[in-house]
């Protein structure tokens, strides 16, 4: 099957085809071309934008309201690199990605970082057809039940919390780090910090070094959301 029959299966209504191409063309892909060909890059950051207001009208209206900070750790668990990617495989779009030669061997295909990106450019270049339903229809299919699971707190734990709030807006990933260890051997206490950009953030107490790192993680995300 190729990207129109794909689009008009899934009940898309697409007036502008070449951009539906530009956001499935990946830079390994362009690079190699002899011919000009326009990669995803521009519609990635449209279709991140059009993501994140789609995501946080939806949120708004939910009732009963949530408060500003839940508002900004559901997001962020909706819409990083991990969901993203995970919305491109439901909905399949990697089959349809042109990727260069190289990018293809390697397994890039299949990376996460590729895919969320990917998502983020069909969002954009849904965006930019005439039927603003488009956008609706796709995100409908993948997000309302990661919402759920969202809002049923199933993945409460203040590491996914402080990792999905920071890799919301930059893709960075946070470090622990044990910088003592108190008590006999048997019994020992762990001192974590936390950090980003080496800037400490947190710090937590604990019998466990696993322990240790959830209270820094606690720590560094009550001061981060307010």
């Amino acid at each position: 099957m190729d990207l129109k029959t794909y689009l008009s299966n899934e009940g898309y209504h697409i007036d502008d085809f070449e951009i539906m191409v530009e956001a499935f063309t990946h830079t390994s892909y362009v690079n190699e071309q002899k011919i000009p060909t326009v990669a995803n890059e521009r519609l990635e950051l449209l279709g991140d934008a059009v993501l994140q207001l789609w995501v946080s009208r939806h949120l708004f209206f939910l009732k009963p309201p949530l408060s500003e900070g839940d508002m900004t750790l559901i997001r962020s668990r909706l819409v990083n690199e991990g969901s993203l990617a995970k919305f491109a495989r439901q909905l399949n779009l990697g089959a349809y990605l042109r990727l260069g030669v190289g990018e293809e061997k390697t397994g890039g295909r299949n990376r996460d970082s590729i895919l969320a990106d990917l998502m983020e450019a069909f969002l954009g270049a849904l965006y930019l057809q005439k039927d603003k339903e488009n956008v609706d229809r796709c995100l409908k299919k993948v997000i309302l039940a990661e919402l759920e699971v969202a809002l049923s707190g199933e993945h409460d734990d203040y590491k996914t919390k402080l990792q999905e709030y920071v890799q919301a807006d930059t893709r960075k990933t946070v470090v622990y780090e044990v910088i003592s260890t108190k008590g006999p051997s048997n019994a020992p206490i762990f001192e974590v910090v936390v950090k980003l950009d080496n800037i400490v953030f947190g710090r937590g107490v604990g019998q466990s070094k696993k322990k240790a790192e959830q209270e820094a993680a606690k720590d560094a995300f009550s001061k981060l959301v307010v």
